[in-house]
Protein backbone atom coordinates (compact mmCIF):
# COMPACT_ATOMS: atom_id res chain seq x y z
CA UNK A 1 0.00 0.00 0.00
CA UNK A 2 1.34 3.41 -1.18
CA UNK A 3 2.14 5.67 2.21
CA UNK A 4 0.37 8.64 0.85
CA UNK A 5 -2.84 6.09 0.58
CA UNK A 6 -2.61 4.93 4.03
CA UNK A 7 -1.97 8.37 5.34
CA UNK A 8 -5.52 9.60 3.30
CA UNK A 9 -7.39 6.48 4.80
CA UNK A 10 -6.29 7.35 8.28
CA UNK A 11 -6.68 10.92 8.38
CA UNK A 12 -10.61 10.35 6.86
CA UNK A 13 -11.30 7.70 8.93
CA UNK A 14 -10.53 9.38 12.24
CA UNK A 15 -11.85 12.92 11.36
CA UNK A 16 -7.94 13.83 12.69
CA UNK A 17 -7.90 17.15 10.87
CA UNK A 18 -11.71 18.17 12.99
CA UNK A 19 -9.92 17.40 16.11
CA UNK A 20 -8.04 20.10 18.44
CA UNK A 21 -5.36 18.17 20.22
CA UNK A 22 -1.27 19.30 21.34
CA UNK A 23 0.17 17.14 19.05
CA UNK A 24 0.04 16.81 15.49
CA UNK A 25 -1.92 13.79 14.43
CA UNK A 26 -0.79 11.62 11.32
CA UNK A 27 2.54 10.88 9.80
CA UNK A 28 4.62 11.91 12.07
CA UNK A 29 7.90 11.14 10.57
CA UNK A 30 8.26 10.04 6.92
CA UNK A 31 9.44 6.92 5.52
CA UNK A 32 9.66 4.32 2.88
CA UNK A 33 6.74 4.81 0.06
CA UNK A 34 5.34 1.26 0.23
CA UNK A 35 4.25 -0.14 3.73
CA UNK A 36 3.33 -3.91 3.80
CA UNK A 37 4.37 -4.56 7.26
CA UNK A 38 3.41 -2.52 10.52
CA UNK A 39 4.19 -2.39 13.80
CA UNK A 40 1.28 -1.18 16.72
CA UNK A 41 1.74 -0.06 20.03
CA UNK A 42 0.58 2.48 22.63
CA UNK A 43 3.42 4.82 22.58
CA UNK A 44 6.61 5.89 20.72
CA UNK A 45 9.39 4.95 22.57
CA UNK A 46 12.96 3.46 21.74
CA UNK A 47 11.80 0.25 23.10
CA UNK A 48 8.30 -0.35 20.35
CA UNK A 49 10.67 0.94 17.43
CA UNK A 50 13.56 -1.64 18.60
CA UNK A 51 10.56 -4.04 18.03
CA UNK A 52 9.48 -2.42 14.77
CA UNK A 53 13.07 -3.05 13.19
CA UNK A 54 13.62 -6.54 14.61
CA UNK A 55 9.93 -7.43 12.43
CA UNK A 56 11.31 -5.29 9.48
CA UNK A 57 7.98 -3.00 9.94
CA UNK A 58 7.65 -0.12 7.28
CA UNK A 59 5.59 1.71 9.48
CA UNK A 60 4.51 2.18 13.23
CA UNK A 61 1.21 3.17 14.28
CA UNK A 62 0.69 4.61 18.00
CA UNK A 63 -1.49 6.50 20.13
CA UNK A 64 1.17 8.78 21.75
CA UNK A 65 3.69 9.84 19.11
CA UNK A 66 5.96 12.54 18.96
CA UNK A 67 6.06 16.68 18.81
CA UNK A 68 4.09 17.31 21.91
CA UNK A 69 3.23 21.22 22.67
CA UNK A 70 5.53 22.83 25.35
CA UNK A 71 8.23 19.94 25.01
CA UNK A 72 12.07 20.64 24.65
CA UNK A 73 11.71 20.75 20.35
CA UNK A 74 15.78 19.94 20.22
CA UNK A 75 16.67 16.88 18.68
CA UNK A 76 19.43 15.76 20.66
CA UNK A 77 19.43 12.92 23.47
CA UNK A 78 16.88 10.26 23.42
CA UNK A 79 15.18 12.10 20.88
CA UNK A 80 18.02 11.82 18.82
CA UNK A 81 18.45 8.02 19.16
CA UNK A 82 14.43 7.92 18.43
CA UNK A 83 14.21 9.71 14.99
CA UNK A 84 18.03 7.90 14.20
CA UNK A 85 16.15 4.84 14.61
CA UNK A 86 13.28 5.74 12.10
CA UNK A 87 15.41 7.58 9.75
CA UNK A 88 18.25 4.90 9.27
CA UNK A 89 15.28 2.07 8.39
CA UNK A 90 13.20 4.12 6.37
CA UNK A 91 10.33 3.52 8.73
CA UNK A 92 7.18 5.73 8.82
CA UNK A 93 5.67 6.86 12.02
CA UNK A 94 1.95 7.27 12.51
CA UNK A 95 0.54 8.62 15.72
CA UNK A 96 -3.21 9.37 16.76
CA UNK A 97 -3.86 10.71 20.25
CA UNK A 98 -7.06 12.74 20.93
CA UNK A 99 -9.08 11.01 17.77
CA UNK A 100 -7.91 8.10 18.43
CA UNK A 101 -9.71 8.33 22.14
CA UNK A 102 -12.73 9.46 20.58
CA UNK A 103 -13.91 7.30 17.75
CA UNK A 104 -16.96 5.98 18.02
CA UNK A 105 -15.52 2.63 16.56
CA UNK A 106 -11.95 2.27 17.20
CA UNK A 107 -11.41 4.59 19.71
CA UNK A 108 -9.99 3.70 23.51
CA UNK A 109 -13.35 4.79 25.10
CA UNK A 110 -15.61 2.89 22.53
CA UNK A 111 -13.41 -0.36 22.65
CA UNK A 112 -13.33 -0.14 26.87
CA UNK A 113 -17.13 -0.30 26.88
CA UNK A 114 -17.31 -3.09 24.13
CA UNK A 115 -14.74 -5.06 27.02
CA UNK A 116 -16.74 -4.02 29.63
CA UNK A 117 -20.34 -4.44 28.42
CA UNK A 118 -21.03 -0.86 28.83
CA UNK A 119 -24.26 0.49 27.20
CA UNK A 120 -23.18 3.89 25.62
CA UNK A 121 -26.06 6.61 25.80
CA UNK A 122 -24.31 9.92 25.67
CA UNK A 123 -20.92 11.81 26.10
CA UNK A 124 -19.12 15.11 27.48
CA UNK A 125 -16.14 17.41 28.18
CA UNK A 126 -14.68 19.45 25.35
CA UNK A 127 -14.67 17.90 22.21
CA UNK A 128 -17.08 14.98 23.56
CA UNK A 129 -14.17 13.31 24.61
CA UNK A 130 -15.31 12.12 27.91
CA UNK A 131 -17.80 9.05 27.70
CA UNK A 132 -21.07 8.17 29.45
CA UNK A 133 -23.55 5.16 30.02
CA UNK A 134 -24.77 2.31 32.25
CA UNK A 135 -23.62 -1.10 32.80
CA UNK A 136 -25.02 -4.44 31.53
CA UNK A 137 -25.95 -4.92 35.35
CA UNK A 138 -25.28 -3.37 39.00
CA UNK A 139 -22.38 -3.94 40.43
CA UNK A 140 -20.55 -3.28 43.33
CA UNK A 141 -17.46 -1.19 43.23
CA UNK A 142 -15.58 -5.01 44.24
CA UNK A 143 -17.23 -6.49 41.52
CA UNK A 144 -16.68 -3.89 39.03
CA UNK A 145 -12.82 -4.00 39.86
CA UNK A 146 -12.72 -6.89 39.75
CA UNK A 147 -14.01 -7.29 36.63
CA UNK A 148 -11.68 -4.46 35.01
CA UNK A 149 -8.38 -6.35 36.89
CA UNK A 150 -9.40 -9.33 34.55
CA UNK A 151 -10.07 -7.27 31.36
CA UNK A 152 -7.23 -4.49 31.96
CA UNK A 153 -4.13 -7.17 33.55
CA UNK A 154 -3.75 -4.60 36.42
CA UNK A 155 -5.40 -4.03 39.34
CA UNK A 156 -7.38 -0.40 39.50
CA UNK A 157 -7.26 1.84 42.26
CA UNK A 158 -10.95 2.54 43.43
CA UNK A 159 -11.54 5.24 45.88
CA UNK A 160 -15.17 6.20 47.53
CA UNK A 161 -16.05 6.79 51.59
CA UNK A 162 -19.53 5.77 50.46
CA UNK A 163 -21.62 2.12 51.09
CA UNK A 164 -19.24 0.04 49.49
CA UNK A 165 -21.92 -2.42 48.70
CA UNK A 166 -24.50 -0.03 47.12
CA UNK A 167 -24.76 -0.79 43.66
CA UNK A 168 -23.23 0.81 40.69
CA UNK A 169 -25.13 1.62 37.35
CA UNK A 170 -24.25 4.56 35.39
CA UNK A 171 -20.95 4.91 34.39
CA UNK A 172 -18.26 8.14 32.68
CA UNK A 173 -15.42 7.12 31.68
CA UNK A 174 -12.37 8.32 29.39
CA UNK A 175 -9.07 6.82 29.25
CA UNK A 176 -5.59 8.19 29.72
CA UNK A 177 -4.50 11.20 31.81
CA UNK A 178 -8.67 12.64 31.72
CA UNK A 179 -8.56 12.92 35.73
CA UNK A 180 -9.39 16.81 34.86
CA UNK A 181 -13.25 15.35 33.80
CA UNK A 182 -14.19 13.98 37.15
CA UNK A 183 -16.05 17.27 37.99
CA UNK A 184 -18.16 17.51 34.67
CA UNK A 185 -18.71 13.44 35.30
CA UNK A 186 -20.15 13.97 38.85
CA UNK A 187 -22.30 16.85 37.36
CA UNK A 188 -23.70 13.94 34.61
CA UNK A 189 -25.43 12.44 37.84
CA UNK A 190 -23.44 8.89 37.55
CA UNK A 191 -22.31 6.48 40.45
CA UNK A 192 -18.42 5.77 39.17
CA UNK A 193 -15.82 7.63 36.95
CA UNK A 194 -12.89 5.57 35.46
CA UNK A 195 -9.75 7.49 33.78
CA UNK A 196 -6.60 5.82 33.39
CA UNK A 197 -4.87 8.12 35.88
CA UNK A 198 -5.60 10.38 39.51
CA UNK A 199 -4.95 13.25 40.55
CA UNK A 200 -4.71 14.66 44.42
CA UNK A 201 -7.85 16.32 44.32
CA UNK A 202 -9.72 13.85 42.41
CA UNK A 203 -10.05 11.94 45.95
CA UNK A 204 -11.76 14.82 47.97
CA UNK A 205 -14.22 15.44 45.26
CA UNK A 206 -15.09 11.42 44.97
CA UNK A 207 -15.14 11.12 49.25
CA UNK A 208 -17.42 14.14 49.37
CA UNK A 209 -19.40 14.01 46.18
CA UNK A 210 -20.31 9.95 46.73
CA UNK A 211 -18.99 9.48 43.32
CA UNK A 212 -16.53 6.52 42.87
CA UNK A 213 -13.00 7.14 41.17
CA UNK A 214 -11.31 4.92 39.45
CA UNK A 215 -8.13 4.81 38.32
CA UNK A 216 -7.20 1.77 36.54
CA UNK A 217 -3.74 2.70 34.43
CA UNK A 218 -3.09 5.29 31.33
CA UNK A 219 -1.51 2.33 29.31
CA UNK A 220 -3.80 -0.18 29.89
CA UNK A 221 -6.79 1.71 29.34
CA UNK A 222 -5.60 2.89 25.83
CA UNK A 223 -4.40 -0.51 24.58
CA UNK A 224 -7.47 -1.31 22.73
CA UNK A 225 -7.68 1.65 20.46
CA UNK A 226 -4.75 1.28 18.28
CA UNK A 227 -4.62 -2.47 18.82
CA UNK A 228 -8.33 -2.78 16.91
CA UNK A 229 -6.93 -0.38 14.51
CA UNK A 230 -4.11 -2.65 13.43
CA UNK A 231 -6.54 -5.31 13.35
CA UNK A 232 -9.05 -3.08 10.77
CA UNK A 233 -6.36 -2.46 8.52
CA UNK A 234 -5.09 -6.08 8.26
CA UNK A 235 -8.64 -6.93 7.50
CA UNK A 236 -9.64 -4.02 4.95
CA UNK A 237 -6.24 -3.82 3.26
CA UNK A 238 -4.06 -7.02 3.67
CA UNK A 239 -1.12 -5.69 5.50
CA UNK A 240 0.64 -7.20 8.03
CA UNK A 241 0.00 -5.60 11.36
CA UNK A 242 1.05 -6.77 14.37
CA UNK A 243 0.36 -4.94 17.71
CA UNK A 244 3.30 -5.44 20.16
CA UNK A 245 2.48 -3.91 24.18
CA UNK A 246 5.47 -2.53 25.87
CA UNK A 247 4.01 -3.14 29.28
CA UNK A 248 3.93 -0.03 31.40
CA UNK A 249 3.70 0.47 35.35
CA UNK A 250 1.51 3.57 34.87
Amino acid sequence: MRREELTRYLDELLESRSVKDYCPNGLQVEGCAEIKRIVAGVTASQALLDEAIERKADAILVHHGWFWRGEDGRIAGFRKNRLKSLLAHDINLYGYHLPLDGHAEFGNNAQLAQRMEWIVDGRFGDQDIGWMGRMDKPMTRAGLARKLAAELGREPLVIGDDDPDRPLVRIAWCSGGAQSLFEKAVDQGVDVYLSGEVSEQNVHLARESGVTYIAAGHHATERFGVRALAEHLAERFGLYCEFVDIDSPV
